[in-house]
């Protein structure tokens, strides 16, 4: 049982060799100055004890050797070092992903882990010094102006390629009701169309606080107010808004809006896999609603009862009158071959339909095709992935070729017998035929 731990023993024998040096022939290390030993080796009174209890011998710790028991992370770690890999850092969002695969231990047990497990997190990239600023914060009545912004997501699909999805931001500025949704692309089209949704939740507001982006403005004129796009401004016409633009290169203006765009990437799209748009929507709104009815400490309130409390009688609800429609159904044009594109995907048109322009929209997973003039609705197609979509009587029949019939009874008949089953040149083969 003399083993070495760490050198110990070797301090411990070195030590008692120079007190019995010192003391002689008559020297009793049981009975030897413990305060003096205590400063030759450098350990404790309580330590002293008890290696002189056990003979002045170093031995390992009781419970060296011993694995530890199996917490009440065990048979989830995988999970959550793949989200610590791919650079999910928030605990709450890691927490809600063992919830739903069967954990039962707390959120204090899973922010110890990934304090000890930081080195799986990759680098994050080298950001810029803070250039500091001090201003007036931006304030606004209640359901007096929303603040709208664009965000870029990259999308692995499973063929390996990398392709690219806009995620739309609408957020109440005075309650933080928000409302998310995302697009193939960021287009005019969809900013309309995600703005009409915006508005049909949380309601029309007197003002939309927004930046400079190409589908709103087009310029600034000599004296700096800016030169709208033709079709954003019918568009504020037919809905009844006003839109004040932030100053260029001036983020902070909309800090709401830009926050909730980042909340979204480092909460909501955590570690989420999904198989098509209409789905991460339907998950992006039960999202929003349930952050909505969370307290929050910036804005003192549960958003959603603060919205229905205090900025709904600010706002006005959306009135869907057929110009609205045109934009909720944006125009396409007909290919040669009876196809429009949306989304990503072809769509058939009827044959019939003599235009060369219809209007598409997506409800659900169900893609309504439209006349120009949404006077009566063409086909409907389910949502397409990935091939073309075609429907019934897209193409031009075939015309009715001549054919000559007899003028007189037929009376030669002939006899039609079944092909036989086997080849007969192979019938020599066959020793099981009745001779």
């Amino acid at each position: 049982m003399n083993e070495r731990h760490d050198d110990l023993q070797e301090i411990i024998d070195a030590a008692l060799r120079e007190m019995a040096a010192e003391e002689g022939d008559g020297f009793d290390p049981q009975a030897c100055n413990l305060a003096e030993f205590c400063r030759r080796t450098g350990l404790t009174r309580s330590r002293a004890r008890t290696i002189r209890a056990h003979g002045f011998r170093a031995l390992p710790h009781g419970n060296s050797g011993r694995r530890a028991a199996p917490g009440v992370l065990a048979g989830h770690t995988g999970l959550v070092d793949d989200l610590l890999r791919k650079g999910v850092t928030n605990s709450q969002v890691i927490f809600e992903r063992l919830v739903a695969q069967g954990y039962a231990g707390g959120l204090t047990t899973v922010k110890t882990y990934i304090a000890a497990h930081r080195d799986l997190v990759p680098a994050k990239r080298r950001q810029a010094a803070p250039q500091g600023c001090r201003g007036q914060r931006f304030r606004t009545a209640p359901g007096e102006a929303y603040q709208m912004d664009w965000g870029f997501v990259a999308v692995e699909r499973p063929g390996g390629e990398r392709a690219r999805m806009a995620c739309f931001a609408m957020v109440c500025h005075h309650c933080g009701s928000a409302h998310v949704e995302f697009f193939p692309n960021a287009r005019q089209e969809n900013l309309l169309i995600g703005m009409l949704h915006a508005f049909s939740a949380l309601g029309v507001p007197a003002t939309v606080l927004t930046d400079n982006m190409k589908s709103v403005v087009v310029r600034r004129d000599a004296d700096g107010r800016p030169v709208w796009q033709a079709d954003y401004a019918e568009f504020m016409g037919a809905v009844g808004f006003r839109t004040r633009l932030c100053r260029p290169r001036h983020p902070y203006t909309k800090g709401k809006v830009e926050r909730l765009v980042r909340f979204v990437k480092g909460n909501f799209l955590a570690g989420r896999s999904f198989s098509d748009l209409d789905a991460l929507n339907r998950e992006a709104a039960l999202w929003c609603a349930e952050q909505g009815g969370r307290w929050r400490r910036p804005a003192a309130c549960v958003p959603m009862r603060e919205h229905e409390a205090a900025c709904s009688a600010n706002t006005r609800p959306l009135e869907v009158t057929a110009e609205i429609e045109r934009y909720l159904c944006p125009r396409r044009k007909i290919s040669f071959d009876g196809f429009v594109s949306f989304e990503g995907h072809r769509y058939g048109v009827p044959y019939w339909y003599g235009r060369r322009e219809c209007r598409v929209n997506r409800e659900g997973r169900v893609v309504h095709i439209y006349s120009d003039d949404l006077s009566r609705k063409l086909v409907a197609h389910a949502v397409g992935t990935g091939a073309d979509s075609w429907c019934e009587g897209q193409w031009e029949a075939s015309p009715v070729q001549p054919e000559e019939l007899p003028t007189q009874p037929v009376g030669t008949v002939v006899e039609q017998i079944a092909p036989p089953r086997t080849k007969p040149g192979f019938e020599r083969f066959d020793f099981g035929r009745a001779e």
